[in-house]
């Protein structure tokens, strides 16, 4: 199951056609506490780059970034009565939500892990 990062700080962790959907570690740092999360719907039709979801931290709201094309088959209902959640692990139980991949292909212009380490320390 490996992981990719889109430029806008998403993660994407693929198992089959089902992928969890989270932000990075340094995308929750950057937001600070996180305060409230707007889910998108079970059977949502999303597609790559088109807003999925909102994160409101105590700094400001941003907008979550379907990193692939997909439908939802799940969110993250333990989020509503514990936003921190994602501050306190999102490569974890701070995932956002569930999709199925319409073009798993799609993935193959996202980063690794690497690839976004580096990426990320050139914001820096």
């Amino acid at each position: 199951m490996s992981v990719k990062y889109t430029k806008e700080h998403e993660w994407i962790r693929v198992d089959g056609k089902t992928a969890v959907v989270g932000i990075s570690n340094y995308a929750q740092e950057q937001l600070g506490e996180i305060v409230f999360v707007e889910l998108p719907e079970a059977g949502k039709k999303l597609d790559k780059g088109t807003e999925a979801a909102v994160i409101e931290s105590v700094k400001a709201a941003s907008e979550v970034y379907a990193p692939a094309s997909g439908a939802v088959t799940e969110v993250n209902g333990a989020l509503g009565g514990d936003p921190g959640k994602v501050n306190a692990d999102a490569m974890g139980d701070g995932w956002l939500f569930k999709m199925t991949l319409r073009d798993a292909g799609e993935l193959n212009d996202l980063m690794d892990a690497d690839q976004y380490a580096v990426y990320v320390k050139g914001l820096d």
